[in-house]
């Protein structure tokens, strides 16, 4: 017999990379801006991968690019912003994921220890967990599945999974990154260039 314990180490764990917008600031669809030798959609795949998710989605929409290594699907209505994006990312998960890692495609340095430390909390119990980066919440995050409805309901316009969050502050575990790579996102020109600058930072392996 299968203890319930044993069956949330079993259920697979997906990733979800949300990477639909046309980077309107930047100039440019962020998935395919070209950072380290790679388009950021493809790092974004290979953080989640790296990090334990299978499968592990992505979902496009001002951009189309074939992606290896995930499944490609399209926001008809990525102009909405991200919560149309995150909603169809979420509909787009087979049944057997219990859990979903969700992920920003315009974060390069987030590292993939960040979600191996999200399933862990996961499979200690968590429904809902942060990465957390000196105490203040950011990305990645971990929903259960048994919240998929609601976070779905609550993501409009260019929100995610931000008013579930915090509408449901006592399901939130923060799972502290520090060590585990930088949030730092790219919005502008200016972003992009100082963080290729930047160079990759340190993190945990």
């Amino acid at each position: 017999m299968i203890t319930r314990g044993e069956a949330a180490e079993r259920a697979p764990v997906a990733g979800l990379l949300l990477a639909a917008g046309s980077g309107s600031r930047l100039g440019t669809p962020k998935a395919l801006v070209e950072f380290g030798g790679e388009r950021l959609v493809d790092r974004g795949v290979r953080l989640l991968h790296d990090g334990g998710c299978h499968p592990v989605v992505v979902v496009l929409g001002a951009a189309i690019a074939q992606v290896r290594g995930a499944v490609a699907v399209r926001n008809p209505e990525w102009r909405s912003g991200m919560g149309s994006s995150l909603r169809v990312g979420l509909d787009a998960l087979p049944d057997e994921v219990r859990h979903v890692v969700i992920a920003l495609v315009d974060q390069p340095f987030v590292g993939p220890e960040a979600v191996r430390r999200l399933i862990r909390a996961a499979r200690d119990g968590a429904s809902v967990a942060v990465a957390t980066y000196g105490g203040a919440p950011r990305n990645p995050v971990l929903i259960a599945r048994e919240h998929f409805a609601e976070v779905a309901a609550l993501a409009t316009g260019d929100v995610g999974a931000r008013p579930f969050l915090r509408a449901h502050p006592e399901l939130v575990a923060g799972v502290p990154c520090d060590d585990a790579g930088d949030p730092a996102d790219i919005d502008t020109p200016a972003d992009l260039s100082a963080l290729r600058a930047a160079g990759r930072p340190a993190q945990a392996p």
